[in-house]
């Protein structure tokens, strides 16, 4: 009897995994997203410091924001990173511009001057961070484009230096704690003095504070981002939900509950209240909801026009910018 118990449950979790798809998780696939949060990780491993993902800086000239990969910040200085995943045969014309031949499309793609891009990037960033009352050299910011795509080709015989390509991405080693190798200098070392203490925690948390875009972490450590919109499902489980906002709520993880391997038809929502004073949330300062398994976080993806819809279960995490 037990046996036919196990044997049950096995087929229904397959049946349900393969073929049984009713929201947006099914149609993921292995995105940009998914790539520049793995650099962000490894440098964070490689250099200490902190890492901050997927900024959306406010840019006076263009009454626009302007979206920022990654930035690196570290007591030395600050790096800001722009990811190009290019795969194929590239070469650069002569305004700057890169034209990218035999990826994964027939046509040859042009691409605007990446440097340019990352070093406009850093003067905003800049600019936004002085006018958050912190005073920076001029140049503080150093800035990289990082190319991780092994199918990734140089036509011409070099690229700038600000550029770190796929092989002398995978050539990176941890920094030493006293003397640094003139490569990694050359790749991301903008400065030579440590930055004092007191600048380095109000540059932290200008950064922590600064507009970026909503991140969900789904199932199988995937990440997605964009704006969260608005949750649906049972009016009770929508209600429970409702101060789930993002001027009261910075951060929020969901906690399956299952019998026997099979998952119950209710889970757990831990929400943070926001709190500016603090990066580091409390183990005392989480709140809990209990709602069912089918509501769905309504989203809108980065650099797309479809609305998604996530279940909840299909959710490990979801990050709320102020």
């Amino acid at each position: 009897m037990l046996f036919e118990i196990i044997r049950g449950i096995v087929i229904y979790r397959l049946f349900r995994r393969f073929f049984f798809f009713d929201d947006d998780i099914s149609q993921l696939q292995s995105s940009h997203t998914d790539v520049i949060f793995s650099i962000a990780d490894r440098l964070e491993k490689l250099y200490g410091g902190k890492v901050y993902v997927g900024l959306r800086i406010p840019d006076a000239d263009t009454a626009s924001r302007q979206n920022i990969d990654i930035v690196l910040v570290t007591k030395r200085e600050a790096t800001v990173i722009s990811v190009k995943n290019l795969a194929g045969f590239v070469s650069i014309n002569e305004d700057g511009s890169w034209t990218c031949k035999g990826g994964s499309g027939k046509r040859a793609e042009h691409h605007p001057d990446p440097v340019a891009g990352a070093k406009k990037q850093a003067s905003i960033l800049e600019s936004y961070i002085e006018q958050r009352g912190v005073a920076l050299t001029e140049g503080y910011f150093s800035y990289k484009v990082v190319i991780p795509d092994p199918k990734f080709s140089a036509i011409c015989s070099k690229f700038p230096s600000e550029v770190i390509t796929y092989d002398q991405w995978v050539q990176l080693q941890p920094e030493p704690k006293r003397t640094f190798s003139e490569w990694i200098k050359g790749a991301f070392r903008g400065g030579e003095k440590e930055t004092q203490e007191s600048l380095h925690q109000q540059l932290n948390f200008i950064l922590i504070t600064a507009p970026m875009w909503d991140r969900l972490e789904v199932n199988g450590n995937r990440y997605v981002l964009g704006e969260f919109l608005e949750f649906k499902g049972k009016q009770e489980d929508t209600l429970a939900l409702r101060n789930i906002k993002r001027s009261k709520v910075s951060r929020l993880t969901i906690h399956k509950m299952s019998i026997f391997g099979v998952e119950h038809s209710e889970l757990q929502v831990f929400y943070y209240p926001r709190d500016y004073r603090s990066e580091c949330a409390s183990a005392s300062g989480w709140k809990q909801i209990t709602v069912r398994s089918s509501t769905e976080v309504i989203f809108q993806p980065q650099h797309s026009a479809k609305v998604c819809k996530f279940k909840l279960s299909s959710i490990t995490s979801m990050s709320l910018s102020a």
